[in-house]
């Protein structure tokens, strides 16, 4: 029986959707080490635009919430693989639950927010998940909810630190809230400058074209790797 994932704020709880038969084997074995917080930039990372630059507020979310548009009617969404990636990456680890968090220098905060509540991650659970003694108003309530999907905001159990300056004071703040060591936290950012966050102990994962799946194996080995040092 899958697991059920679990959201903050009013977000009912949800079944994670399967994970892909083709995953790369650093994640297919729930058993290795895992990272305890995984962070991730917004900009080129988890959406391929600047949202302080290319959408013009104010912006309105499709029917679907998979795509937004902005005052000029242009589209707006995350790539491909992120859905999936989110979703699935809470409950990866066998020995904790993988907590998520954002940490961006846009100086576009508001649109950012706006980006993260209005995007929703499509789930894949089937029409048929549950108590079949469930009454009719739950299973119809849980059916639009499966078509909404989950906000993408839900899913950063560990917050968001939105706001322009050095992303130290990002992972500064986050290991605060959290008291996640430096050493258990992965983060995933496009631009290089970025990487002057392992001066804390953080292990980043430059990401070029998006987050996807390959590129999350690759963070997770790397951060092994340097885990596997320090012992």
């Amino acid at each position: 029986m899958m697991r059920k994932m679990t959201f903050s704020s009013s977000q009912p709880p949800s079944l994670p959707p399967p994970l892909p038969a083709d995953l790369p084997p650093a994640l297919a074995d729930p058993s290795q080490p895992f990272p305890r917080l995984i962070v991730f930039d917004l900009d080129y990372t988890l959406w391929d635009f600047w949202c302080d630059t290319h959408p013009s507020p104010p912006l309105k979310p499709a029917p679907s919430h998979a795509l937004v548009t902005d005052r000029h009617a242009e589209p707006f969404t995350y790539y491909p693989s992120v859905p999936r990636v989110l979703l699935a990456l809470p409950h990866m680890s066998a020995a904790h639950r993988v907590r998520l968090a954002v940490a961006s220098r846009t100086n576009a905060p508001p649109t950012a927010r706006d980006l993260l509540k209005m995007l929703h991650l499509q789930t894949t659970a089937s029409s048929d998940d549950g108590d079949a003694s469930a009454s009719a108003s739950a299973s119809a309530s849980a059916s639009a909810r499966k078509k909404a999907g989950v906000p993408m905001l839900d899913v950063f159990d560990a917050g968001l630190e939105i706001y322009p300056g050095s992303k130290i004071k990002h992972m500064e703040s986050l290991h605060k809230r959290t008291g996640v060591a430096y050493e258990d936290i992965l983060f995933f950012d496009d631009e290089e400058r970025n990487r002057d966050t392992e001066r804390l102990g953080v292990v980043m994962k430059l990401v070029r074209d998006g987050v996807d799946w390959e590129q999350v194996a690759q963070g997770v080995e790397e951060w092994r790797r340097r885990k596997k040092g320090r012992a």
